[in-house]
């Protein structure tokens, strides 16, 4: 019987091909996921690539569970302080494990639904650490092997950011902590120290206090809390925090960082020291591009940022016709989760063919859920006077609305306005404002003039009228002021 003969053949290596959809994103947090959905909604095949998961730093390190972590506090304090209303409560104390357990919930919830929202718009996931290979083109290493993704129409860089660090104080996670490891933590500090009084500082050292921490120092670099915001906002909030028991120190240049066993001794360029059983440093955050080839995307980077025209456009082209763009955390901005949310809305829309109309940055909103809030849009009075532009003001007191008056709240309205001009900025302090300055919004991007306003009637009692009477003062129908 004869012996089949087998003969080798050796077949050439396959190209590996990409997976090629309309639109590949770049990162899943508010910029992504907004401009994903979008995108999918106007009919565009999407995919959206995220290294952990999608929500970003928003969802699962940011804006919502610190939120989560301010109510609880909220919740204590309003039950130390019952019997200034008649009302007899107390606060037997706070368990940090179930409050992260309550706030996780949270989370898990917003993170489920983000991600049934996807799978319905068909927007397709891919989870893993994405390198760009080229101005459309991405390596993307998951679970399940290596896919390679080509965008024809466009690429989205929206790779968010990182809290800062200070190159002598490495966070440990343990006595030396940035907010992300505060979404973790596992203790009530007694007397912790913050490094920032911009929003992430002030609301954790507000948690701080609202946990029961004997005591709460805040370390400013620059003059002022909140030192992007008005000088009246500045002066009424550092106030209030005061009162609050908060120990604020401005203008104050950290120059050593030192842990000594479960303590921390922090000096400042005084020499003065300060010394807690907790450091968080809470400086702000910055970019990430780092470790993803972003070169290869032929994209400009300053400072780790990628620079865009006012249409979230890097400038470069690619295919025919193909357009690549960033938003986010990853672009020079303002940094908020709201102004990602825009920018992911108007750069799908300009992907689908549609007008788009530029953000203007000074029309989104800042909030701070510090106690008290802060809510500000448009120019700050600083900024009008850096600018030459004449402008009239007013100040509404909460302490002359009855609304305020029942919540105990202190603080303000201002209304700046170009002289016999359109309103210029809204600047709120005291309960409620991070949903009172919506008004505030509408107001200045419709250009309203302060007569437009002072025409609203606005319901009795609420706190809302406090921002009625604040233009009704510039429009000369002052009542209680």
């Amino acid at each position: 019987m004869t012996r089949p003969v087998i003969i080798p053949v050796f077949l050439a290596a396959k190209e590996i091909m990409a997976e090629q959809f309309d639109v590949v994103i770049v990162g899943g947090g508010t910029g992504g996921y907004s401009c994903a959905l979008r995108a999918a909604g106007l009919g565009l095949s999407v995919a959206l690539v995220e290294r952990a998961k999608v929500g970003g730093t928003c969802l699962h390190w940011g804006c919502v569970p610190t939120k989560a972590l301010l109510h609880t506090a909220e919740v204590a304090e309003s039950a130390r302080h019952g019997s200034s209303i008649g009302v007899y409560t107390s606060c037997d104390g706070v368990n940090v494990d179930e409050i992260i357990a309550y706030k996780n919930g949270i989370v898990n919830a917003n993170w489920k639904g983000l991600q049934a929202t996807l799978k319905g718009k068909k927007v397709q996931t891919f989870e893993g650490q994405g390198t760009f290979t080229g101005p459309n083109t991405v390596s993307v290493v998951t679970d399940k092997g290596t896919v390679e993704l080509e965008a024809n129409k466009a690429l989205v860089i929206a790779t968010g950011s990182r809290p800062k660090e200070l190159p002598f104080a490495p966070t440990d996670g343990e006595v030396i902590i940035n907010s992300d490891h505060a979404m973790t933590l596992n203790r009530r500090p007694k007397n912790p120290i913050v490094l920032g009084a911009s929003a992430v500082g002030i609301e954790f050292a507000t948690v701080f206090k609202g946990w029961g921490a004997d005591s709460v120092t805040v370390i400013e670099a620059l003059d002022a809390v909140v030192p992007r915001e008005d000088i009246d906002t500045q002066k009424v909030l550092t106030k209030a925090l005061k009162k609050n028991g908060l120990d604020i120190h401005t203008g104050k240049m950290v120059k050593q960082v030192d842990r000594q066993g479960d303590q921390v001794v922090v000096t400042v360029d005084s020499g003065e020291t300060f010394t807690g059983d907790l450091l968080m440093v809470a400086i702000g955050r910055g970019p990430v591009t780092d470790g993803m080839a972003i070169e290869a995307t032929g994209a400009t980077v300053d400072r780790g940022f990628v620079i865009v025209d006012e249409y979230c456009r890097t400038g470069v082209t690619f295919g025919n016709g193909g357009v690549q763009y960033a938003i986010g955390d990853v672009i020079p901005t303002l940094g908020l989760a709201h102004a990602s949310f825009a920018e992911g809305l108007m750069v799908a829309e300009a992907i689908a063919g549609k007008a788009v109309t530029p953000i203007d940055y000074k029309g989104v909103p800042k909030v701070y859920y510090c106690e008290p809030e802060v809510g500000a849009v448009g120019w700050t009075e600083q900024e009008l006077k850096e600018a030459g532009i004449e402008y009239e003001k007013s100040l509404f007191p909460f302490s002359h609305n009855a609304r305020a008056q029942m919540l105990g709240g202190s603080g303000h309205v201002k209304v700046l306005a170009k002289k016999g001009g359109k309103v210029m900025g809204v600047h709120i302090v005291g309960k409620s404002a991070t949903d009172l300055i919506a008004e505030g919004e509408m107001i200045y991007n419709w250009e309203a003039l302060p007569m437009d306003v002072a025409q609203f009637v606005h319901a009795h009692p609420t706190l809302s009228e406090a921002v009625g009477e604040a233009h009704m003062k510039l429009a000369g129908r002052d009542l209680h002021g």
